[in-house]
């Protein structure tokens, strides 16, 4: 298995935001991204750098990058909810977009800029592993202010299998939630048609960290575990909860369905025997003045044998 964990954090900047991995983090985004928001070239705004992490464990660990046409991302990977995601989400993109506007700079240089949040835990009701958020017109659901994009992809709601993988996107996915548990002599063939996924893989195996790095990742890994462990924890904790209520409120509609269904059943009962007993009486009332079988069949509807047994 490789020897860092791409979810981690402080890896996951190191193999998508330094020099010589350009083309992974374009291959990576170029996967999301329309055809035509293509990039074949990209500048790190804020290249890996091992100085900014020290002594720093909760740190945010971006990938900034412009490409050619002047279009601004950011990439991170997420490993514990937020209760204001949602927020955050804007906030940091809006900072990377007014970045651009220099000191008595023009409002026309601004550029487009695209946030890419890699989610290691659930946080959408939307279906689907990668969901794209932009400003639409509400009636015509044309999209508007184009500048504002942001993809959201959760690796929990992925779960294709290796035959399955369509897109590039796929791949690296797979890549991402899988990587830890693949090496240099078992990398799936699937994955090794994308040549900056192999890259990756060989990256994660033989990446150099000196001894200060080692500690720095040692302790984002175990942040990792631990924020990890407390996501699964609460989830089953809430599955278990809700699965709990399930059956209890089950259990209430079932006791109070049968009720009730044995109350409506017990009077349309008694209603029917009642119904029954007074024709009874009517029968014996039309024999006692001589009325004949078919009328009294009639106006009672029992039968010519209950009533010559009356």
């Amino acid at each position: 298995m490789t020897r860092l964990n791409p979810k981690v954090d402080f890896a996951f900047k190191k193999l998508f935001g330094s020099e010589e991995n350009k083309d992974i983090f374009i291959s990576f985004v170029n996967s999301i991204v329309s055809k035509e928001d293509q990039i074949c070239d990209i500048e790190f705004k804020n290249p890996y750098m091992e100085a900014e992490f020290v002594g720093d464990k909760k740190s945010i660990l971006d990938v900034k990058a412009k490409d050619l046409n002047g279009r601004y991302y950011n990439l991170e990977v997420q490993i514990k909810g937020q209760e204001y995601y949602d927020k955050r989400a804007l906030y940091y993109w809006s900072r990377l977009y007014t970045s651009q506007l220099k000191k008595a700079g023009r409002y026309e240089t601004l550029n487009k800029t695209v946030s890419i949040h890699v989610l290691v835990y659930n946080r959408l009701e939307d279906k689907g592993f990668h969901n794209e958020f932009k400003i639409l017109n509400t009636k015509t659901h044309k999209p508007h202010f184009e500048d504002l994009e942001i993809h959201v992809i959760e690796l929990e709601k992925f779960n294709k299998a290796l035959p399955q993988l369509k897109s590039a996107l796929d791949l690296w996915v797979t890549f991402l939630k899988e990587a830890e548990n693949y090496s240099l002599e078992d990398i799936p063939k699937e994955l090794e048609e994308v040549p900056e996924i192999k890259k990756a893989i060989v990256e994660l195996e033989t990446m150099y960290f000196n001894e200060s790095e080692i500690d720095i990742y040692d302790a984002r890994l175990k942040w990792f575990r631990d924020q990890h462990s407390e996501l699964m924890y609460v989830r089953n904790r809430c599955l278990k909860q809700g699965k709990e209520k399930g059956l209890k409120e089950g259990r209430e509609v079932g006791i109070k369905e049968g009720k009730e269904k044995g109350l409506k059943e017990g009077k349309e009962k008694g209603l029917k025997e009642g119904q029954m007993g007074r024709n009874f009486e009517i029968a014996k009332m039309m024999l006692k003045d001589k009325e004949s079988i078919d009328k009294i069949i009639r106006f009672t509807g029992l039968t010519k044998e209950i009533i010559h047994s009356l």
